[in-house]
């Protein structure tokens, strides 16, 4: 790769904006927070002239803050973030211009003969508005939830008053670790990025191992708790031989082919479509498969998800529900639907719906007995990557057409709102844990008279969750289980009952089963909502004011409710009805 090409030309800059972005932001992250005061004395014999570099030294007032790194971050998520979507809304009338990457750093058109690396379309931009939007509302929520003190505000030591030396001691803690969270965040996002940008598989490899690691760190960043590390290393042991199995994958892909780029002349889609896979390319796709297994946790690969859910903060736990997932599907869309799709995804799809019916149904009976509500959000989390495997076997059983394009567009809509609901829930978890509460379902008895707003929003996400009209959680699968239907009972229309019920594909009992789940659900998500409105509780236990954490919740209720129904509903279905055409193109 020419990497001064990378770094010139307008082309360049206006195509990768958002991850140009992130990458100063990254710089700035490093270099910010150590400016200082410094200088060195020129080595001339008599003189005392003394020339500033600014690295290091006592630091300014301004960039010593240790709520500037958090400040940092915001701002380069949200302005990445405003250009993802005006780069959707403004290159083009319908949608985003496509734009594709070569290996020498080129620009050029999509559809142009040769292979690329990166490729810019509606699909990669709705992406990365998820991904960057999701941390963004993480990293608010956890301003509270780790909170910074400037140094003058600290207590000072005081004889032999041991709670104040703590809270000191924790407070310069904090200080010293906002600059890490900070920075692992920005890398989360980067590598995020670059997966949703990704059509050749090192690079998409290369950004799912760049934020996978930066997300086993932030798990375990609560080290004052025992559980914080413990289930950050199981995470860290059992994802990374996931990625060993899956670098095996892609080293089989390689030798089939000789090249690891999807589309494109001598891409692997182009191969499959022409010859077909052997014996090596199904089972790099199978070892492939197994390592995004774990990224979405799929049965069997969802172990590890419940403990790592219950060990992070409440905003990493949400972070990890929805920008992780959705990070996850992303490239298993690039790799099932984007190689094999010609082939009509014979050697993989009842696999995928095999597997899709099992988590689903898992992730729900295990959510019915679980006491701690991040665990039921966990096995929540794991039910709803069943719903959405169910979608992507479809797409492969019926093959390129209309019905395949409506299935993926109630993906993309789904894996977009579930940042609202589904992190929202976490959130009010983490707004919980700031008076170290929230790991049992005991703690949420009585919520609505205690915080009457808190409880309102937090019924919102768990109906949501459920599915229950108006809200988006009910269009996402909706639109889901009617595309499922529509696609596959069309062809049976006019026959008898028994010649319909014997035609009918297996895909449409798909369907079925995520009606049947979805109701199943009520009952653990109506149990949150029970134990907050109808327990008893102390009044005056008051939960903390954490306004950050407050805002982030409210923000996760509107999109909750106003994506449900209604204009905005529609312009966020228009949006991943582009994503999905992008997908399919």
């Amino acid at each position: 790769m020419n990497v001064g090409t990378l770094f010139s030309g307008p082309d360049m800059a206006s195509t990768l904006m958002p991850e140009w972005i992130l990458l100063l932001g990254i710089v700035a992250m490093i270099l910010v927070p150590n400016l200082g005061n410094a200088t060195f004395r020129l080595p001339i014999p008599g003189t005392s002239i003394r020339i500033p570099y600014l690295i290091g030294g006592k630091r300014f007032s301004v960039t010593g803050d240790p709520r500037m790194p958090a400040a940092i971050a915001a701002f380069t998520l949200f302005a990445s973030f405003i250009t993802a979507l005006l780069s959707q809304m403004i290159d083009s009338g319908v949608g985003v211009a496509e734009a594709c990457v070569t290996m020498n750093g080129l620009v050029q058109d999509c559809a142009s003969d040769g292979t690329y690396i990166l490729r810019v379309d509606a699909f990669s931009r709705l992406m990365e508005m998820i991904f960057t939007g999701a941390l963004l509302l993480a990293l608010i929520a956890n301003w509270d939830r780790l909170p910074a003190t400037p140094h003058h505000r600290i207590a000072l030591k005081t004889q032999d008053d041991e709670t104040v030396e703590s809270r000191r001691l924790f407070r310069l803690l904090n200080n010293r670790r906002q600059v890490d969270f900070a920075l692992l965040v920005l890398m989360v996002a980067l590598g995020m990025c670059t997966v949703a940008l990704s059509t050749n598989l090192f690079v998409l490899f290369v950004g799912l191992e760049l934020a996978s690691m930066a997300s086993y760190v932030l798990i375990s960043f609560n080290k004052e708790t025992p559980i914080g590390p413990e289930a950050g290393l199981k995470y860290f042991i059992v994802g990374s031989v996931a990625s060993a199995i899956g670098l095996y994958g892609v080293s089989m892909l390689y030798i089939w082919n000789g090249d690891l780029a999807i589309y494109g002349s001598g891409g692997l889609a182009q191969k499959w479509a022409t010859e077909g896979p052997n014996g090596l390319a199904s089972i790099g796709l199978g070892m492939m498969l197994v390592a995004f297994g774990f990224k979405v946790s799929a049965v069997p690969f969802h172990f590890a998800a419940p403990d790592a859910y219950s060990g992070a903060s409440g905003p990493v736990a949400g972070v990890l529900a929805t920008a992780s997932k959705a990070m996850g599907f992303v490239a298993l869309m690039r790799v099932l639907i984007g190689i094999t799709l010609a082939d009509d995804g014979s050697d993989w799809t009842i696999l995928i719906g095999a597997i899709a019916a099992i988590t689903m149904t898992w992730g729900n009976i295990a959510a019915l007995g679980s006491r701690n509500p991040k665990r039921m959000l966990a096995y929540s989390s794991v039910a709803h990557a069943g719903y959405i495997l169910a979608g992507i076997a479809a797409i492969g059983a019926l093959g390129p057409g209309d019905g395949s394009e409506l299935i993926a567009t109630a993906i993309m809509f789904h894996l977009a709102v579930l940042v609202t609901f589904k992190l929202g829930a976490f959130l009010v978890i983490a707004l919980m844990e700031c008076e170290g509460r929230g790991y049992e379902l005991e703690h949420y008895h009585g919520l609505a008279r205690r915080d009457p707003l808190i409880a309102i929003s937090m019924m919102v996400f768990m109906l949501a969750l459920a599915g229950v009209p108006p809200l988006s959680g009910f269009l996402s699968k909706l639109m889901m289980v009617s595309g499922i239907i529509s696609s596959t009972v069309g062809d049976v229309a006019g026959a008898s009952l028994s010649e319909a019920m014997d035609s009918l594909s297996w895909v449409f009992w798909l369907a079925i089963l995520i009606f049947i789940n979805s109701a199943i659900s009520l009952f653990y998500y109506l149990r949150m909502c029970v134990v907050m409105f109808y327990d008893e509780t102390d009044r005056n236990l008051r939960l903390s004011r954490a306004p950050m954490i407050r805002i982030a919740i409210m923000l996760c209720t509107m999109g909750a409710v106003v994506f449900g129904f209604g204009v905005l509903a529609d312009v966020l279905a228009s949006a991943a009805a582009d994503a999905a055409t992008a997908l399919f193109s």
